[in-house]
């Protein structure tokens, strides 16, 4: 388990802070050099979610097909040859079109295909493995931020694409064909998760069950979705319309990143007893009181930096549950397909939800903007409630029927 995590936790901190994250600290100079706005180069980004979106569904059937090794091994290269491509791009049309292109490469090579990955090579242990991976996620803008802002001083934006492409191709590549060869012991790893399942969360939901389930947690990550996808382009802005200056709500920002990597550790510390879906009961019920923290603390530093860490803590784990419900619900078979039919409804509304909450604003100001912030991650929250109690009966069903004498 330790060499599959640390080579796929070197591979990710490499592609999300390349490809995902790359516009960070390369919008700027793209915009400055091409003449095109700010906004038209950040719909580059929203089309590639699009795009990660529109090809979920194929890309989990295949990783469950053909395994994640050489599913994520060609999303190395589709994603060197897109950041390649986009070094080089001239039109519009071109950079909206490499952006595509390069959408379809992360959705082969970031977390949800890591995380399918991790399950078919220790499937008795996915669930620990998810977890330790994700802490490496956390540094992949931290780290590449910097290292992308150095590049772009001395040699401009187009040839730190390059640099990049060239980036994966030497640590992506080896890796994920290496790192992911060995699988764990000498079956093929659906038995052992599937064992081990059935101790601690109850047999793999099957038939209508397990389609209720899948509809119901696609519905909770897409909520809590729509919060996110702002918060992650709109954080700042978010902190600034609560009464920050700019200058604070920047430094109040930067620590979201360090309560994701706190609230993964705690996670691992000391939730490891707990099962999956209680783990994400907790990390999606103390988001909406982080929202009430931003609504009501206008203009306190105090109440704006609990909510700060509060959010950023709930995100972090919120990562982690997204692996490892799905993995306790419904078992190691068909993984990969089930985290693509989740992930799908989730891209398109992270693709949207920046531009759904500038109208909002717009519109109707902040005040209203964060109350739909609170509304979404508030229903998302009843919606945990209610497939956690649902999935409680069925699982004591399941035990009563189990333990009734004439049973089979």
């Amino acid at each position: 388990m330790v060499a599959a995590v640390l080579a796929l936790g070197i591979t990710q901190i490499t592609a999300w802070g390349t490809s995902y994250y790359c516009l960070g600290v390369l919008a700027g100079p793209i915009s400055q050099d091409t003449g095109w706005s700010r906004g038209f180069v950040f719909l580059g980004f929203t089309v590639a979610l699009l795009a990660m979106g529109l090809v979920s569904n194929a890309v989990g059937r295949a990783i469950d097909r053909h395994g994640a090794r050489a599913v994520m091994t060609l999303g190395t290269v589709l994603v060197s040859a897109g950041l390649f491509a986009l070094a080089h791009v001239r039109s519009e049309a071109a950079y909206l079109a490499v952006w595509v292109f390069l959408g379809l490469g992360m959705r082969l090579c970031l977390y949800d295909a890591a995380f399918a990955a991790l399950v078919q090579v220790v499937p008795s242990r996915g669930r620990m493995a998810i977890s330790y991976l994700t802490l490496f996620g956390a540094f992949a803008s931290s780290v590449f931020w910097v290292v992308g802002h150095a590049l772009n001083e001395q040699v401009g934006w187009r040839q730190t694409l390059v640099l990049f492409a060239l980036i994966n191709l030497a640590i992506c590549l080896p890796l994920h064909w290496f790192g992911l060869a060995r699988r764990e012991g000498a079956g093929r790893g659906a038995a052992p998760a599937g064992a081990r399942t059935a101790a601690s969360d109850g047999p793999p939901l099957e038939g209508r069950a397990r389609s209720v389930a899948i509809a119901l947690f696609a519905l909770i990550m897409s909520l809590n979705g729509f919060v996110f996808g702002v918060i992650s382009v709109q954080l700042v802005p978010l902190l600034e319309a609560a009464g920050l200056a700019t200058a604070a709500a920047v430094w109040v920002a930067s620590l979201k990143g360090v309560a994701q990597f706190g609230g993964r550790v705690v996670e691992i510390a000391f939730a490891r007893n707990l099962r999956a879906i209680t783990v994400g009961r907790i990390a999606v019920g103390i988001l909406p009181p982080a929202l009430l923290l931003l609504l009501t603390g206008t203009g306190s530093v105090p109440l704006v930096v609990a909510f700060t860490l509060i959010m950023g803590a709930s995100q972090g784990v919120i990562t982690i549950v997204r692996g490892a419900v799905p993995l306790a619900l419904f078992g190691a078979r068909g993984y990969g397909a089930v985290l693509g039919v989740i992930a799908t409804p989730v891209l398109v509304v992270n693709a949207a939800s920046p531009t759904v909450f500038a109208w909002i604003v717009d519109r109707w100001g902040w005040d209203v903007a964060r109350a739909s912030l609170l509304a979404s991650c508030s229903a998302a929250w009843v919606a945990m409630e209610v497939m956690s109690r649902w999935y409680e009966r069925r699982r004591a069903a399941a035990a009563t029927a189990a333990a009734s004498p004439g049973q089979a």
